[in-house]
């Protein structure tokens, strides 16, 4: 019975010598769970090649999808014509307008990929009073989530700036607010859920 005793005590000197090095060392004894936060993301963001089946007589174009928090270039088969000129323009914003509104495909999905553009949402020619280029929404474009307003800036900046050369697009809503100029930065791609970066005014193409 002693010897049980003993050993006892014995085994509880130690655990108060184990305590007391630790709080020695700096290590503060808790009884409550720490809460490390959240795994961090590790979607690929990356679709294979052969998961793109370029359709018949159709182009391949790139569309900004949110990614990892971040927008990343995406690439989608359509069945448009490659002719860009002034009669087909509208047609061709309105195509990227549609693949930024669909839902990812499985592979997107897998991918990590999402979409924040949200429809119905249409684009129309611009007024005659309008800049060069300039693309009316049928919403005003302050009233997309910062996430939508980003994906659809970036991609119509990349495939059909208001200036060659630019990252610039010109956009406007139903109302009669002036249009105005929108840039895709490497700032908007990398935190895209930050207020748009707006331009200047650009001049009306005619009076």
């Amino acid at each position: 019975m002693r010897g049980l005793r003993r050993r006892a005590a014995v085994a509880l000197a130690g655990l108060l010598t184990l305590a007391t090095a630790a709080t020695g060392c700096g290590i503060r004894p808790t009884s409550v769970p720490v809460d490390a936060g959240p795994a961090p993301s590790r979607v690929p963001c990356e679709v294979p090649d052969n998961a793109i089946a370029p359709q018949f007589e159709g182009v391949t174009i790139q569309v900004q999808l949110v990614c990892g928090a971040q927008l990343v270039t995406a690439q989608r088969s359509v069945r448009i014509a490659e002719n860009r000129g002034a009669q087909d323009r509208l047609r061709f914003a309105q195509t990227l307008l549609d693949e930024l509104i669909a839902q990812p495909s499985g592979d997107e999905k897998d991918a990590g990929f999402t979409t924040e553009v949200k429809g119905p949402l249409t684009v129309t020619a611009a007024r005659s009073n309008d800049p060069a280029g300039t693309l009316r929404l049928s919403r005003a474009p302050e009233s997309l989530s910062a996430l939508a307003l980003s994906q659809l800036v970036c991609t119509y900046a990349e495939n059909m700036p208001s200036a060659p050369g630019t990252q610039q697009v010109v956009l406007g809503g139903p109302g009669e607010d002036p249009a105005r100029g929108y840039t895709c930065t490497a700032e908007m791609k990398s935190r895209p859920d930050s207020a748009a970066t707006l331009g200047e005014i650009p001049r009306p193409s005619r009076t």
